[in-house]
């Protein structure tokens, strides 16, 4: 089952490309300060009935070198299955677009990531066919940082940092030095960005508590002035607006009620189609049209919380078209 977690380690990649340098440092691979990144489509399918995806594929394109793609896995676990379909993966990328092809598995424990660094050999014993050696970035060679200005210098490796030592015993320190960098980042829109990132990057784990608790999210940060505190305002005044304006024909309290429940919905619309524009995700105005009109807050509450990883807009219903 694919879990947020699973899907904030590899889609980071994707949409703050500028990663990969600081990652491609950690791993002693070299590549050049300067080069364009192109997301590619994950789907690894060449017969029907059997159907292949990749986490993320990236074509990387050097100004003085040679283009590559790169495969993207988030791995939670060892899996010995693995083997055969990242060797597949590789494969079937390599001869599709005609030029190199390396994976990088992206753990968030230490067993699972000296596992997944292999090499794995596909063959016989006493004659390997071929040999399987991931890159992989987990709580061994991820650094950990600690010193807020650290953090404010690469805010996009100060969350992965965040995300990958998020199980250790006391993310305490990690945490605090990421959310003192966010608080005094002036790109409001950005600092959410991150925030929500890395509450989802964090999964069930005991920081995701810690983190929630240091960036109020739980009560829309209240005080702190920060994008999303605005939203939850904006709806709520919108709503009681509106109640105000209907109470005055069905009865106030009554009209209060359903004006704050709409002004509420929209501002969870408005902040799904924000964090979508945010991420550079097209957003076709059927979509749009499809967030502002509906009215169910849990509907809303779940797009919102998709909206920080899904690839494309129709995404965000997914879910609610399978029931």
């Amino acid at each position: 089952m694919v879990t947020s977690p699973h899907e904030a380690s590899h889609r980071i990649f994707q949409d703050r490309p500028e990663l990969l340098t600081p990652a491609f440092r950690i791993l002693g691979v070299h590549l050049p300060p300067k080069a364009s990144v192109t997301v590619l489509s994950p789907d690894a399918t060449e017969i029907r009935p059997l159907e292949r995806r990749v986490d993320s594929v990236l074509r990387v394109e050097p100004e003085d070198g040679a283009p590559f793609l790169l495969a993207i896995e988030a791995q939670g676990r060892k899996d010995v299955a693995k083997a055969s379909s990242w060797s597949y993966y590789l494969s079937y990328l390599q001869a599709k677009y005609g030029i190199p092809a390396l994976l990088l598995v992206v753990c968030q424990d230490r067993p699972t990531a000296t596992w997944a660094a292999g090499p794995f050999d596909m063959g016989l014993v006493d004659w390997p066919a071929l040999t399987l050696r991931p890159l992989v970035l987990g709580p061994a060679n991820v650094p950990v940082i600690t010193d807020p200005e650290e953090a404010a210098r690469d805010l996009t490796l100060a969350v992965f940092s965040g995300m990958t030592h998020g199980s250790r015993a006391d993310p305490s320190a990690i945490l605090e030095a990421l959310a003192t960098a966010l608080r005094a980042l002036k790109d409001r829109d950005t600092a959410t960005y991150y925030t929500q990132l890395l509450e989802i990057g964090l999964g069930d784990t005991p920081a995701r508590k810690t983190w929630r608790d240091m960036m109020g999210l739980v009560n829309f940060f209240p005080g702190r002035g920060t994008i999303v505190e605005e939203w939850y305002l904006e709806g709520e005044a919108k709503g009681k607006a509106k109640g105000e304006a209907k109470g005055r024909a069905e009865g106030l309290a009554k009209g209060l009620a359903k004006g704050l429940a709409e002004g509420l919905a929209e501002g969870r619309a408005e902040a799904v189609l924000r964090v979508l524009e945010q991420r550079r995700v097209t957003v076709p105005e059927s979509v749009r049209t499809r967030v502002n009109s509906c009215t169910d807050p849990d509907a809303l509450s779940r797009m919102l919380d998709r909206s920080f990883t899904v690839a494309t807009a129709d995404e965000l219903f997914e879910d609610r078209d399978r029931h």
